[in-house]
């Protein structure tokens, strides 16, 4: 479990300092809740959204034990370190926005005839309750050729879901190799 503190001061000194000494600051949110300013050690916060096995994950923070998603970062124009994150606390029966990410499965025809697999939407924007919510969504490329495309409508939501892109949005195509 990820492990952080409550920030006091939440003054850019103060955030600063944080940053110096190797934290990423964070503000946790949830629908009916207060705002809770934290920070974690970067390298730990890292280590855990990388080895997560769903989309949310859990956090302390002082006393408080919360199952969260990340929901926007930013980062450093020219390092890429994370400098803030916003983590939204996922609860149970209420439904909200959530970025599922895609898994293309398979080896495309196009691939063969000099094409390349281009994933234009790395992440799919669903409105579902966190139970709701898969790991990720799985879209078979195999029987994809040159100029061949899968759009939001072609994709199956998951069940109690809706995709929140229209429909004729491209997830991912089959593009010919310069």
């Amino acid at each position: 479990m990820l492990e952080g503190i409550i920030r006091e001061s939440i003054g850019k000194t103060n955030a600063k300092a944080l940053r110096r000494d190797g934290y990423l600051i964070a503000n946790i949110y949830g629908k009916g809740l207060e705002n809770i300013d934290a920070a974690f050690k970067a390298n730990d916060y890292i280590r855990t959204v990388k080895r997560k096995e769903t989309v949310a994950f859990p956090v302390k923070v002082g006393d408080k034990e919360l199952n969260v998603v990340v929901q926007a970062y930013q980062s450093h124009p020219l390092t890429g370190d994370l400098l803030h994150v916003d983590l939204m606390v996922a609860q149970p029966g209420v439904v909200t926005k959530y970025m599922v990410p895609v898994n293309p499965i398979g080896d495309p025809i196009g691939l063969k005839n000099k094409g390349l697999l281009y994933v234009a939407k790395t992440r799919l924007a669903i409105k579902a309750k966190i139970e709701d919510v898969p790991q990720s969504i799985n879209i078979e490329v195999g029987h994809l050729d040159l100029g061949d495309s899968v759009l939001i409508r072609d994709v199956e939501a998951p069940a109690n879901a809706k995709f929140l892109d229209s429909e004729r949005v491209a997830v991912l195509s089959i593009i010919k190799a310069k």
